[in-house]
């Protein structure tokens, strides 16, 4: 079983990179890292970055999880390869672009791009953010799938993920304590559904809201509260559509052995318990 630690990052193609600078700066509030002539690095917390921009196609989309050691990635190709993923072992010039020791690519059942790494770097320098949104982490991302049921069993049989909860067929998985790191969501391909950063409090969920309403980014679900997590959010739409998250106070799993996946019902107040509406379909 490949043993996934944490996300790492995620790499986004961007139609045009000024805008995306200007979004991820002064909406969503990360701090710039790095500034290459095609890519622009952007950290959430400690680490080098969590996101980054790089010119090219919008649907060009990357999520990066972390393994603990070499060995451990070797044994992770391996598998994949044995049972047909087609496994890229990334150059050292691949490595630098993504500040990594190593890592492999492959594509899982749907066709989302996947990044399994090594040593992802850290950062001596303390997190800044360039507006006062409120973010402590990047915590985790939305997976389109094309089958849930064949994709849930390849993240939780060949990988670690264990489901914390069911919406319909949208299955919420956690690799650590935390609700979930992966949220799949059914649709027509391959391709991040959305990507969610944590915050402080309640109240960076609602100046964020009228920040963001503020500069005319377009609102896409709340602010409101999931029934499965705990977690008051808020969701809106960056460049290229991508859609963003704001959440604070989601659950941890504290006893694994004990835990049950709930399954909700396809329905408005499984997504919202206090009632906002998703403007988003795919």
């Amino acid at each position: 079983m490949i043993e996934l630690r944490d996300l790492a990052y995620v790499r986004l193609g961007a139609s045009n990179l000024e805008d995306a600078q200007s979004f991820a700066t002064g909406s969503l509030g990360l701090q710039v890292g790095e500034q290459a002539k095609a890519a622009l690095y952007l950290r959430s917390d400690d680490r080098a970055h969590t996101l980054c921009y790089f010119e090219g196609d919008p649907q060009d989309q990357t999520v990066a999880f972390e393994v603990s050691d070499q060995d451990k990635l070797n044994a992770a190709g391996a598998a994949l390869d044995s049972m047909g993923h087609a496994v890229h072992a990334g150059t050292l010039d691949e490595c630098a672009l993504r500040k990594v020791r190593a890592f492999i690519g492959f594509k899982d059942p749907t066709g989302n791009q996947i990044e399994l790494v090594v040593r992802p770097e850290r950062s001596g320098k303390r997190y800044f953010a360039t507006r006062d949104a409120g973010i402590t982490g990047f915590s985790h991302v939305g997976l389109f799938t094309t089958d849930p049921v064949r994709d849930e069993l390849f993240w939780t049989q060949v990988c670690n993920a264990r489901v914390s909860d069911r919406i319909g067929d949208i299955a919420l998985m956690r690799v650590n304590a935390i609700h979930h790191t992966v949220a799949l969501a059914p649709g027509r391909g391959p391709g991040v559904h959305h990507i969610n950063h944590q915050v402080e409090s309640n109240d960076d969920v609602l100046r964020s809201y009228y920040h963001l309403s503020g500069q005319r980014v377009p609102i896409v679900f709340g602010p409101g509260r999931h029934p499965t997590s705990g977690a008051r959010f808020l969701y809106f739409q960056g460049p290229d559509g991508m859609v963003f998250e704001y959440s604070v106070g989601v659950d941890e799993i504290e006893d694994e052995a004990t835990h049950r996946p709930r399954q909700f019902g396809f329905e408005p107040s499984s997504l919202c318990m206090w009632g906002a509406k998703s403007g988003r379909a795919r």
